[in-house]
């Protein structure tokens, strides 16, 4: 790939981009996994009102007040995604596993035993999490019967927007001989692959990269009786999508004044990388010494971010050019595209614990998050008008259940969790309902303590294997399997 530096300059329409962008790569941003400590995750994250795990803060703030003392943990998990294909009858299978450190942090926990005041309890806390790993990798291949990958490029050749991202697209398939003008029609562009169907297709993608997010907290007690708690948080995202999608045909040649392109590698390597903002605002309220009640709100997190591209692309075994020509190659600048900013929705989150005699408990979170409000924005919001109202129109007010219990045996401990969350989307289709399960296992030392937890989910996704001009998709299922070990002391 060449490693020519293009800086996208100040009157660059964002358009071509916006075409390029989907609702899934706000979605990236905009779904949150579950992953933390191995308490916090093998009771599937239904801690909205039970508190005392540093995790428990990303879903309700005033959980820093339930531990009694000085507290810190570090967790490492160990990411495993296996993926599912299913593109026109052929299936593959693909896995990718990663070992990350992803939490650590600490709170300080500050009693007033004086009696002077009924604010009687202060903790604060720092803590950083992964709220995403996005290490995987998918590979899918198949006959399609219909369309050509080359139609994405016709598309590009005659989309009227004129940037320089967009020519640059006009010139890379030209040139490689995709693309020629149409016989007839001033402006416009057709394909040289040979019509007829059964194109073989491809589709190799490696994503790496994380979302994280560093947490600051304060909370207070009333009387022992309501707790108080808010969170600022300050997010750091880098993710590399690198992609290869093959195309073969051996369908009859063009006309012999007509090219004919048989075969088509078309790469590209995304780099997206920035920083965000958001807030959490929580309260508990113990209605008896057995049942805690947890209300929460989770602000939008609002990024910039920023883009980088990089596209090659080669023809081979061409008929009907000029000798010598019957491989050609076209490799991009770097493309540098001018920040632009992400609105994720906000979240509010329910919840209710119920603990018995202090050797087990039942915990339960219900959670809503108002996708259709995602936005994206720069200088020019008309570069994002269309996508946005697409956004708004596709994705729908969301619901989340958490379901989790643990029960002690005196040092020991024994936890289990169920998680269910509903598609982004209004018609599931692009991506499914998410259905998760949990259990781990703890070990109380005295001062010092040891968690293990295991999770599996599942989720449907129809896979695009490019941006626009074929709507044809791989049904895709990722089954992530996850193991955390959490080490944590009291000081």
């Amino acid at each position: 790939m060449k490693k020519i530096l293009f800086i996208a300059m100040l009157h660059f329409s964002f358009l071509s981009l916006a075409q390029e962008m989907t609702t899934s790569d706000a979605l990236r941003y905009a779904i949150e996994n579950i992953n933390g400590t191995a308490r916090f995750r093998s009771m599937g994250g239904a801690f909205g009102a039970v508190g005392g795990d540093l995790s428990s803060i990303n879903i309700n703030p005033a959980g820093s007040l339930f531990f009694n003392n000085n507290f810190a943990s570090a967790s490492i998990t160990s990411f495993n995604n296996n993926n599912n294909s299913n593109y026109f009858g052929t299936r593959n299978k693909e896995s990718y596993s990663t070992l990350d450190l992803n939490q650590i942090g600490a709170v300080l926990v500050f009693n007033d035993k004086s009696g002077s005041s009924d604010w009687n309890k202060i903790s604060v806390a720092l803590n950083y999490e992964n709220t995403n790993n996005f290490d995987n990798r998918l590979f899918t291949s198949g006959v399609n019967p219909y369309n050509s990958i080359s139609q994405y490029f016709v598309n590009q050749a005659n989309f009227v927007a004129n940037t320089e991202f967009n020519d640059y697209q006009y010139d890379m398939a030209f040139d490689t001989y995709i693309i020629d003008p149409h016989p007839s029609v001033p402006n416009q562009y057709v394909s040289n692959v040979s019509p007829g169907g059964n194109y073989y297709q491809d589709y190799f993608a490696t994503a790496n990269g994380y979302n994280g997010k560093l947490t600051a907290n304060v909370a207070t007690s009333y009387k022992d009786k309501l707790f108080l708690g808010i969170n600022l948080n300050a997010h750091f995202t880098d993710y590399v999508l690198t992609t290869s999608l093959y195309e073969n045909n051996d369908n009859p040649d063009n006309p012999n004044t007509q090219p004919t392109v048989r075969n088509i590698v078309f790469d590209n390597q995304l780099s997206t990388y920035g920083s965000g903002f958001s807030f959490n605002l929580g309260a508990i309220y113990k209605a008896t010494e057995s049942l805690r009640l947890g209300a929460s709100y989770e602000s939008p997190t609002w990024y910039n971010l920023n883009d980088e591209l990089v596209q090659d692309l080669y023809t081979y075994d061409n008929v009907n050019v000029a000798l010598g020509d019957e491989n050609r190659y076209y490799g991009s600048p770097i493309f540098i595209f001018p920040t632009y900013r992400l609105r994720t929705p906000s979240k509010i989150t329910g919840s209710a614990t119920y603990i018995f005699n202090k050797i087990g408990l039942i915990s339960i979170d219900v959670a809503q998050k108002d996708y259709s409000n995602t936005e994206f924005k720069n200088t020019n919001q008309n570069n994002f008008r269309d996508l946005n109202s697409q956004m708004n129109t596709e994705l729908k007010n969301a619901y989340e259940i958490r379901i989790g219990g643990e029960y002690k045996i005196k040092q020991f401990s024994i936890r289990g969790g169920y998680r269910f969350e509903e598609s982004p989307y209004k018609v599931d289709y692009a991506m499914g309902d998410l259905t998760a399960y949990s259990a781990g296992l703890g070990y109380n030392f005295g001062e010092n303590r040891i968690d293990l937890s295991y999770s599996n989910s599942h989720r449907n996704y129809n896979q695009s294997l490019i941006s626009s001009g074929i709507t044809d998709t791989s049904r895709t299922r990722i089954i992530q399997n996850n193991v955390t070990v959490t080490y944590s002391i009291n000081f």
